[in-house]
């Protein structure tokens, strides 16, 4: 039988294709995560029909017995004439064996797979993530294979995706933690040793140039919000936790009561919003230090006036 029908070579291309699609969740990119999800599912699932028996792989079309005999190992084929079940029949084969329960959450993914849902793609598979978390779960238990091989560094946000102990906004923000950090890593693999080091050091943005630790926003009825700067969860940069006042806007910072609102890394893009996401993040928001009033002056300028000689017909 060809090596590319090998349970190798179905594991080693669901384990490339979930981490892929576990990327593309990260990057907020859903419709490739539906698709990789996809074909990270339908080859694992192949993995195992092809371990229980090389005869379960076999296409029932046409009565033509051709695919059996050689599946069976008693007939040799052109590779281009042999074909495998598809996803959808793969996993009816599973349940029917008791491998995999039904699960409409998971026939929705492949079908977004195969574009054949009616409904938005990256809206629907953008939840999907725990359903490919715990199929993949079920199906490495039924080949024997722990997590870590099959992940790689993906293997703790699987854990966290499907762990019932969490809350749903503590997961959530688990998962986005480490897809920020995995793919902040990822923007340095071809750069330069110490790329990343300075980087992190540099100021990300005017603000983080200025000398002073936080900078207050001024409106026209009084403080708005005040930007501290603290550890990034997921990077270890310096991100930007943004405070509002409680009630109104307030006059001066010296009396405030003052809650968190979001929390925004320039560096690894990180992003939470409400007290909770960034409680949940594990920040340490008590450590902020907030100043007792900041005052900031600037002047308006004008562009510089346009040299018309410079301008030229097409």
């Amino acid at each position: 039988m060809d090596d590319s029908l090998s349970f190798e070579s179905f594991f080693e291309g669901a384990s490339k294709a979930a981490q892929k699609a576990m990327e593309d969740h990260g990057r907020q990119e859903y419709d490739e995560f539906a698709l990789h999800a996809g074909v990270a599912i339908e080859r694992l699932a192949k993995a195992v029909l092809v371990m229980r028996n090389p005869l379960y792989l076999v296409e029932m079309r046409n009565g033509n017995a051709d695919l059996l005999l050689y599946f069976g190992g008693d007939l040799e084929l052109d590779t281009s004439k042999v074909r495998t079940v598809g996803a959808g029949e793969a996993l009816r084969r599973l349940r029917r064996m008791g491998v995999l329960p039904p699960d409409p959450d998971l026939d929705l993914l492949i079908e977004l797979r195969n574009g054949t849902a009616h409904t938005s793609v990256g809206d629907q598979a953008r939840t999907l993530l725990p359903t490919l978390s715990e199929t993949v779960m079920i199906l490495l238990t039924a080949v024997g294979t722990n997590s870590r091989e099959f992940w790689g560094r993906w293997a703790r946000t699987v854990i966290v995706s499907v762990d019932k102990q969490l809350d749903e906004i503590r997961r959530d923000v688990e998962i986005r933690i480490d897809q920020a950090r995995h793919l902040f890593e990822d923007r340095f693999k071809d750069l330069p040793e110490g790329s990343k080091e300075r980087a992190m050091q540099a100021p990300a943005s005017f603000l983080d140039a200025l000398t002073i630790s936080s900078i207050t926003m001024s409106g026209r009825q009084g403080l708005e919000s005040v930007l501290v700067k603290l550890p990034c969860p997921a990077c270890g940069g310096r991100t930007t936790v943004t405070f509002v006042p409680i009630g109104a806007p307030f006059e001066s910072l010296a009396a405030a009561t003052v809650s968190v609102s979001s929390l925004a890394c320039p560096l690894c893009g990180l992003e939470l919003n409400g007290s909770e996401e960034v409680k949940a993040s594990g920040v340490d928001v008590t450590k902020a230090v907030l100043p007792s009033s900041v005052t900031a002056s600037w002047t308006p300028t004008t562009p510089a006036l346009l040299d018309t000689d410079d301008l030229h017909e097409n």
